[in-house]
């Protein structure tokens, strides 16, 4: 039951000057819940960055041995303000996340707290400029990736789920959401059985993939194409990350507004808080660790690619 989150934060986000405040107040009488946000400069503007913290009874900021989840709502700003009016399709990823973070606050307020700690990281911004992309134009940032990943991505996370609008594009021809390959420290590995089985049970349909290349796992400002940024958390973390994207049938701009899709949202949101339950109680995997070691073992480290390369 995530719908009636994700349109009450849907609401709050389409509005002209929503802020990092407006988000950590939704989280201010909440007993097991820490919200904080930092306003950023770049170089095309600020936004602010938005880190909650829903503690689980073993968790181990409670003194606990769980496993702590990473939610990462990846995106370029929520608005595209004054050149588009209104909440834009690339917001999705942030909606997605603070919708899971007020899903996870409201089940611990009534008693179903998780076992493992989770964080929702995001970030807030109205204001982004837009940028071109073919085959659409895509949603430019106040701040560059690696900034977002400095504020996003921490060492607490023992595995992240990283959210965001992949619509720009002719890759997909589904609507709703669909789930990668895990990356991990520049290794693309197979698909996780058990992240496979939840998207069946929380979407009732067949599981929809999606490929990554190379290219995707690599950080941005390398010269290469990325489909988009869905993966780039993967490069400044050791941890296995999992990329679900919000998917059309049709190629949709980020910069487009009326093209978020309510229950679609409520679908990655869903699917990361039941993630969260079975990750913190420690009943599920990312990844095969000992196939992991193994290959590693046979072809050593890729955590090269996780730099920007020789050049």
């Amino acid at each position: 039951m995530t719908l009636k989150q994700t349109l009450e934060v849907l609401d709050i986000l389409d509005h002209p000057t929503v802020n990092g405040g407006t988000i950590i107040n939704i989280f201010a009488d909440y007993e097991f819940v820490e919200a904080s946000f930092e306003t950023v400069k770049g170089s095309k503007g600020s936004t602010d960055f938005v880190k909650i913290l829903i503690k689980g009874t073993n968790g181990k900021q409670s003194g606990g041995d769980a496993p702590s989840l990473g939610v990462v709502g990846r995106l370029g700003g929520i608005g595209a303000r004054p050149q588009r009016i209104g909440f834009v399709s690339d917001g999705d990823g942030a909606a997605a996340a603070v919708s899971t973070a007020v899903k996870l606050a409201e089940m611990s307020e009534r008693g179903d707290r998780l076992a493992g700690d989770v964080y929702v990281t995001t970030h807030i911004c109205p204001v982004a400029p837009t940028e071109p992309h073919e085959p659409v134009e895509f949603m430019g940032s106040p701040v560059d990736i690696l900034t977002m990943n400095q504020y996003e991505v921490f060492p607490e996370m023992d595995a992240i789920i990283s959210i965001d609008t992949t619509k720009g594009n002719k890759v997909f021809n589904h609507r709703g959401i669909a789930i990668s390959q895990t990356v991990k420290e520049g290794y693309i590995l197979k698909f996780s059985n058990d992240l496979i089985r939840i998207k069946e049970m929380t979407t009732g349909e067949l599981p929809v993939t999606f490929a990554v290349s190379t290219q995707d796992i690599t950080p941005y400002g390398n010269d290469l194409y990325h489909i988009n940024s869905i993966l780039q958390p993967a490069v400044a973390t050791n941890a296995p990350v999992v990329g679900i994207a919000i998917t059309t049938k049709s190629a949709v701009p980020g910069s487009g507004t009326g093209a978020s899709h309510e229950v679609d949202i409520a679908q990655a949101v869903r699917f990361s808080i039941e993630v969260a339950k079975e990750f913190g109680a420690g009943k599920i995997d990312f990844y095969d660790a000992p196939e992991f070691e193994h290959m590693q073992n046979l072809y050593g480290s890729m955590k090269h690619l996780q730099t920007l390369g020789k050049a």
